[in-house]
């Protein structure tokens, strides 16, 4: 058995329906966060499932309709710039974890958030895993949804902004991307916050 499945048995038999959760998208400066939860069907082993950062975009795109096709529920959510400047990257974060998990259905019964912190007042016990993503296979599943999810919003950006050219940086703070901002300047979709920390705005 994968190990990621292995991680997770043992959870599987004391509580029964377990969900992972996981995050793309808190380092860049422009676009979304992605939160995915997924809660993964025992009976169906996804071939090849890992933590996304460690596949490559292929792969995450192959394994992406097989986790969604093959999960007992899942659900995506994207916190927005204004919001991610509103009350900042790791409220907005804690906030889509609070709302993937609620939004799936049935309820589970633990949910595995990666990282080393759970959000507040989620409805359902949580435990949080640090590398979560590369040790649980819903874990690893929710990472998989969550960053396809995000790039694809950020090329599909990038088609009505081709000046900033998001399918090569998908955001992210690259020289190439800083030289862009310089010269096609801020709109909406940028995170005011993370551009005054380094002294853009």
């Amino acid at each position: 058995m994968n190990s990621l499945y292995a991680y997770d048995a043992p959870l599987l038999e004391q509580y029964g329906l377990v969900c992972g959760v996981d995050e793309a998208g808190r380092g860049p400066l422009a676009g979304p966060v992605c939160v995915a939860a997924v809660i993964l069907r025992e009976d169906h082993l996804i071939e090849g499932l890992n933590d996304s950062k460690k596949l490559t975009e292929k792969k995450r795109e192959a394994l992406y309709p097989e986790i969604i096709e093959n999960a007992v529920s899942y659900k995506i959510v994207m916190v927005g710039p204004q919001e991610i400047d509103r009350i900042n990257i790791l409220q907005a974060t804690m906030l889509g974890m609070r709302q993937a998990v609620e939004g799936l259905s049935p309820v589970p019964a633990l949910a595995l958030i990666d990282g080393n912190r759970c959000p507040q007042d989620l409805a359902v016990p949580s435990r949080a895993v640090v590398k979560g993503d590369a040790t649980s296979a819903c874990i690893a599943a929710a990472s998989v949804l969550a960053k396809v999810t995000r790039d694809c919003y950020m090329v599909e950006l990038g088609k009505q902004y081709p000046q900033y050219q998001f399918e090569k940086h998908k955001g992210y703070p690259t020289k190439l991307h800083y030289e862009l901002i310089e010269k096609y300047g801020i709109q909406d979709f940028y995170r005011k916050s993370f551009l005054k920390k380094r002294g853009i705005v």
